[in-house]
């Protein structure tokens, strides 16, 4: 019996200790409103051990107390003790879980995520105009960056750049399925829903590399929907804005120019953008900079020669069900050029 314990509790502290480093965790943010989603999702976590806490030990106490039988003892209700069971059972669950309700609602009500909270209605509308859209696909990420002026405007896909000590709206929708966008250091979950727009107030007090998810189950390779989001001081970001506004890099190397002419006479333009080339494909990622990201198949691999070659050629083993058909028509030659391509759009 004492082995049983002693390995359910080396379980748990192993389970606790191997989640402390997990990425994505709602207990530590980086931002105004993450860290009040932190401080609250703390104080929910520390009811819920305190409770357990509580109940190991009236157990473990009725255990080593227990004597006699069934018969020896008087009904339970003899000597009041049904008032503990109210008390314990139904009044104390009552009121931890009525606080924690009201608190949830005033924090939701603090953050302009809906438009069913007034967030882009009347005066709001003025101060809250989306800087970003994002749209959801299946499975990856579309971001738009927006202006008035349609020459600052932009596509790039699955790596969100934003500036740190400032607030940035974003305007959320679905082109597909319902997705749901969630970036636990940042802020809270907001839903992509078909025909809906949402809006959600992402800031961030320190620059750094934050990762998010795709948190409403939308097919088959959800798990493979991630999104990144890079955090950078405004200086760097904006140097970031106006280098994605530039065209595709021209190549300048012969395997790289040899490349370019891969991508253009192949399936690869029919489907991408890479803008200052032919390529006006508007059904997958725009791949304009797609050197400069730091993953592919929305971040569910690294960038690099290896898995972009294994993306080309076969994606449905990678992203199984993925828009993304396999490209085995290339030579080994033709692939490596096209990669040499790719590789070079910074």
């Amino acid at each position: 019996m004492i082995q049983r314990f002693s390995f359910a509790g080396l379980t748990c502290i192993a389970l606790l200790l191997g989640g402390c480093n997990f990425p994505q965790s709602t207990l530590e943010g980086h931002g105004a409103a993450a860290d009040r989603i932190a401080r609250l999702s703390w104080l929910m976590t520390i009811l819920f051990l305190a409770v357990t806490l509580i109940m190991w030990v009236l157990l473990a106490w009725g255990f080593a107390k227990r004597r006699g039988t069934l018969e020896e003892h008087a009904p339970i209700d003899s000597d009041g003790g049904e008032i503990w069971i109210a008390i314990g059972g139904l009044a104390v669950p009552i009121m931890i879980l009525t606080v924690l309700f009201v608190l949830g609602l005033n924090l939701l009500n603090d953050f302009p995520i809906h438009g069913m909270h007034g967030a882009m209605s009347g005066a709001m509308h003025e101060r809250m105009k989306p800087e970003i859209r994002i749209t959801g696909n299946q499975w990856w990420w579309q971001i738009d960056y927006l202006n008035d002026d349609l020459t600052q405007q932009f596509t790039t896909a699955n790596e969100l750049h934003l500036p740190a000590g400032r607030p940035v709206d974003i305007e959320v929708v679905a082109k597909d399925v319902m997705h749901s966008l969630w970036i636990p250091a940042l802020h809270g979950k907001v839903d992509l829903v078909p025909g809906v727009t949402n809006y959600i107030r992402l800031e961030s007090s320190e620059p750094g590399i934050y990762e998010g998810q795709c948190a409403e189950f939308c097919g088959a390779q959800h798990a493979h929907m991630r999104l990144l989001a890079v955090v950078e001081d405004p200086e760097t970001y904006a140097a970031w804005l106006q280098a994605q506004l530039k065209p595709g890099a021209e190549p300048t190397t012969p395997e790289a120019i040899a490349g370019q002419q891969v991508f253009l006479a192949g399936p690869c333009a029919m489907c991408h953008q890479v803008r200052g080339t032919l390529a006006g494909g508007s059904v997958a990622p725009d791949l304009t900079h797609i050197g400069s990201r730091k993953f592919i198949a929305a971040n569910s691999f690294p960038n690099n020669n290896a898995y972009l070659e294994a993306w080309i050629t076969h994606a449905q083993s990678l992203k199984p069900e993925a828009l993304m058909p396999d490209l085995t028509q290339f030579s080994g030659t033709q692939l490596q050029d096209l990669v040499a391509y790719l590789r070079q759009l910074q």
